[in-house]
């Protein structure tokens, strides 16, 4: 095989840092642009935030009108100057309160709560807030059981196998094998007496196997002479299958009950909880902050970023007039590299900030029926739609709009949310897919609890209104929507 040279001349895409900057920061949601921004804050000195809103429009003021001036002797600006001396005196009225503090920590000694070192094992006594998860809740008030320490080893692996809904995912036989592992031999009974008593825990109906266990445990903790538990119990002993399918006349024939016993046990087991581990188990929140708030003015609709939900940025101009003064070639080095940086950031702060306002603009301009009658006015709109009326490509307007909130003033709607596809219509036209599914949980909503309208009837009621669609793609929307379908939503009367 022979090696050689030669030269080829081409062309291809570079993406150069400042675009990989902007493109990362247009596709980061506002919470997660608030975090970079702050990162960006810690990292560079030359960026900062300004101390007020009067502050930050008098610095841009200042900024366009009148020209840093570099070695004029003070070397410090007021603002700086002032933030010094708030600081220190600050600092000194935190060391005067040193002494009290030592003073109180000498009769009180902090207590740190968690898991004692020697065997894992939460003490009663730590218990001192409510429990992050089902299993810290399960844990504590198992040492609040005289278990032995065999019965302890098999309450743990019994607590380690329930989900966070509060089912146990683990047979007897895998029990048993995990402890053979360690070393411990025990036999079916002493798992299913264990677990007897940890499906007495709180939240009831923890440790159960299926939801026919949980429902059964959290009725017997009632009275089992009420004729409405007797019947329950029974139902779900029992008719378990029927209840699941919707099956009421046939448990109502089989049970030879009236309709209003049927209907007060049916109910009764409708307010049980089938998932009981969520009482207990916190999970974390999810916050949603706008990016785009969107108010009507004078009879138009107008769009405008949410301003108060990302700090503003400006140049520190202590370390930029410390640039071209007689300083080491380092020191000049590091202040220009960090100042372009924080030129670039803040360039792509406002261009993310330009992006979706011509975004939200055009969304408002498209879909202005919905802001003024609602969903039931909503247009079939995709990416393309507004790629090409603002000149850009669909993956900038698909980062744009992924996790962007818009605040209206029927509620808080991601961008996506105006992204629909459309059906066509009998008179030529087109329905979007949004409307389609607002008119299907309407009809859902008003259909007689004894009788429920199926996907086929509601295709003939969208027939009637000259939106033809078929009945497959009414039970896709109706699942999307999770409706049940017609045979689960029949009741009695």
């Amino acid at each position: 095989m022979k090696q050689s040279l030669e030269l080829r001349l081409g062309q291809r895409l570079a993406m150069t840092p400042q675009l990989q900057q902007a493109i990362k920061l247009l596709q980061l949601s506002a919470i997660d642009l608030t975090t970079e921004i702050q990162k960006a804050l810690d990292e560079n000195p030359l960026l900062e935030e300004p101390d007020s809103a009067a502050d930050s429009e008098l610095v841009d003021k200042t900024a366009t009108d009148v020209a840093p001036a570099p070695g004029d002797g003070s070397g410090e600006d007021p603002a700086t100057e002032n933030e010094t001396s708030r600081l220190s005196e600050d600092e000194n009225a935190a060391v005067s309160e040193e002494p009290e503090i030592a003073e109180w920590s000498e009769h009180f000694e902090s207590h740190i709560t968690g898991i004692r070192s020697d065997n894992n094992i939460y003490e009663f006594e730590d218990r001192s807030s409510s429990p992050a998860t089902l299993r810290d809740h399960l844990l504590w008030q198992m040492c609040t059981i005289p278990f032995s320490d065999t019965d302890r080893k098999i309450a743990f692996s019994l607590i380690d196998s329930i989900n966070e809904d509060g089912y146990l995912k683990a047979s007897a036989e895998e029990i048993i094998m995990t402890l053979a592992r360690e070393g411990i031999e025990i036999e079916g009974d002493e798992v299913e007496s264990t677990l007897h008593q940890i499906q007495n825990f709180d939240p009831i109906g923890v440790g159960a196997r299926d939801l026919r266990e949980c429902l059964l445990l959290q009725l017997r903790q009632f009275d089992q002479d009420l004729n409405q538990i007797k019947y329950a119990t029974e139902i779900i002993c029992k008719h378990f299958d029927l209840l699941s399918n919707r099956a009421i006349p046939q448990i109502k024939r089989i049970m030879k009950l009236d309709d209003d016993a049927l209907n007060q046990a049916i109910k009764f087991i409708q307010s049980l909880h089938p998932r009981p581990g969520n009482v207990v188990a916190s999970t974390q929140p999810y916050y949603v902050v706008p990016d785009i708030i969107v108010k009507k003015i004078n009879g138009e609709w107008r769009a405008d970023i949410n301003r108060e939900a990302f700090p503003h940025l400006r140049i520190n101009n202590v370390y930029q007039s410390l640039l071209g003064q007689n300083k080491s070639g380092a020191t000049n080095k590091y202040i220009q590299n960090h100042l372009q940086e924080a030129r670039w950031f803040i360039k792509s702060l406002d261009q993310r900030n330009e992006t979706l306002l011509k975004v939200a603009m055009s969304i408002i301009e498209r879909q202005h029926d919905f802001f003024e009658h609602g969903e039931q006015a909503m247009k079939p709109m995709v990416l393309h739609d507004i790629a090409n009326t603002l000149s850009l490509h669909e993956s900038t307007i698909s980062r744009a709009t992924t996790q962007k909130y818009m605040l209206t003033p029927r509620g808080i709607f991601e961008l996506k949310y105006f992204f629909s596809s459309h059906v066509a219509t009998a008179d030529g036209g087109t329905c979007s897919s949004t409307v389609i599914r607002t008119l299907i949980k309407k009809f859902v909503e008003r259909e007689p609890p004894t009788k429920p309208i199926s996907d086929n009837q509601i295709a003939k009621l969208l027939g009637q209104q000259g939106i033809n669609v078929a009945r497959r793609t009414i039970a896709k929307y109706r699942e999307n929507m999770k409706i049940p379908p017609s045979s689960q939503r029949k009741t009695i009367a």
